[in-house]
């Protein structure tokens, strides 16, 4: 007989949220989900909305809560759904994200190489599932969707996941962009399921629709602005140019010994030899090393680091087309002329991308809505909706993000760059 338990979380967006299972309360407790406490949400946005200072851990909560009133809302419109079944969802959407890395999708496949964090948040859930003695297979099996209620895997990962809604109410909230404000509330209400797959009903296309709009805006404003992609950028190649000094025999230590170890790693991650050192990595290690830099002897890591510690960062310039080949060139130039560096230094002062963003490709999505007859249409199909095919097709943005060279000498005024 499992005893009763009931903890009580103080949320700012959703008000009170409740832990009411020993299971849960015990992977909360484990050291690898208390991690996310100190790994950002939105990695450096901070510098562009100061309010966006919220973590891993505040959004895991936020859709576990969703995630148990996904459950609610089922269970009353009849869908058949076990306690043991609710706990093990519950688990699947707290640990959804614990294989984050430091900065969360900013240094993904950067600082750990060839890994992604879904596997390694699998990865981590085999552990706690061994240390719990099995307690945790069946969220294992919902977690990779091989369980044979579809739905379960579709609220933890899927076009309307409780992931999505919490991350879009959340990171509106805390960043004070209201254009990514949704109907959650109303969105949870209207789901169903129809033939073991999670359906909306058709009183709450709208609502999707408006759900659809808002993440295509806050990609736009907040997680691709273009102040936010030069400063990921930015961190990627900190570390880029940390491990290429390494290579070369110049000393880069890192304060944290974890992070030290993973940036000499010359081999693949290990998940049997490097995994607990993976989870003792998060922000504070590699804010920390950015801080030691700001004084290494190399210029180039120097100065990229002073700019994010002093947030005096590269200028950004966007472009409806591919940036043109003879203005990076021309930027280059400048750099090594009024630097002394090499073409190959300012590659990591000067350089360009391309960030991507569709509303809704029914190819590659499916939010499916069902009508009152029975019927099931994918909601690009709908009469008169508002999300329509032609909105599939992915809107381009091309950035430039470059030194400005008239400013070259007030970054160190001890060893200009």
């Amino acid at each position: 007989m499992v005893k009763p338990v009931r903890k009580i979380i103080n949320d700012p967006v959703y008000g009170f949220i409740t832990i009411s299972h020993p299971l849960l309360l015990k992977v909360i407790d484990h050291p690898y989900y208390q991690r996310l406490r100190r790994i950002q949400q939105m990695a450096l946005a901070q510098l562009v909305y100061p309010g966006a200072v919220h973590t891993r851990l505040h959004h895991s909560l936020g859709a576990y809560h969703l995630m148990t009133c996904a459950i609610a809302e089922l269970r009353n419109k009849g869908v058949t759904i076990t306690p043991e079944e609710e706990t093990a969802a519950q688990i699947g959407i707290l640990l959804h994200d614990v294989g984050h890395g430091p900065f969360s999708h900013a240094l993904e496949q950067t600082l750990i190489e060839g890994i992604s964090h879904e596997a390694l948040s699998l990865e981590i859930m085999q552990v706690l599932n061994r240390e719990t003695g099995g307690q945790l297979e069946l969220a294992l099996q919902i977690f990779r969707g091989t369980y044979h209620k579809p739905f379960l895997s579709q609220l933890i990962s899927g076009q309307l996941d409780v992931d999505r809604m919490d991350y879009l109410t959340r990171d509106s909230f805390y960043t004070g962009v209201s254009e990514g404000v949704i109907g959650y509330d109303r969105i949870l209400k209207m789901l169903s399921v129809h033939e073991g797959n999670l359906v909306v009903e058709e009183k709450a296309i709208y609502s999707i629709e408006k759900f659809l709009v808002s993440r295509r805006l806050m990609y736009w404003q907040v997680y691709l602005h273009k102040t936010v992609l030069c400063l990921e950028k930015m961190l990627v190649n900190i570390i880029r140019r940390a491990r290429m000094l390494i290579h070369t025999g110049v000393e880069v230590k890192a304060p944290s010994p974890v992070l030290d170890y993973f940036l000499h790693l010359d081999g693949p991650f290990s998940a049997a030899e490097d995994l607990a050192r993976f989870c003792l990595l998060d922000d504070t290690d590699v804010l920390a090393a950015i801080k030691s830099w700001t004084s290494h002897n190399d210029r180039v890591l120097a100065s990229l680091c002073t700019m994010i510690i002093d947030r005096r960062l590269l200028k950004v310039r966007l472009f409806s087309q591919p940036v043109p080949f003879d203005l990076l060139a021309e930027q280059k130039e400048a750099i090594v002329r009024s630097s002394g560096l090499s073409e190959e230094d300012a590659d990591y002062l000067v350089f360009s991308g391309v960030a991507s963003n569709t509303t809704y490709d029914p190819m590659d999505e499916k939010i499916e809505i069902l009508f009152k007859d029975g019927t099931v249409k994918d909601i690009s199909a709908v009469d008169n909706a508002l999300i329509q095919h032609n909105l599939s097709r992915p809107v381009k943005k091309y950035y430039f993000c470059y030194l400005n060279p008239g400013a070259i000498s007030g970054w160190f005024p001890e060893k200009p760059i």
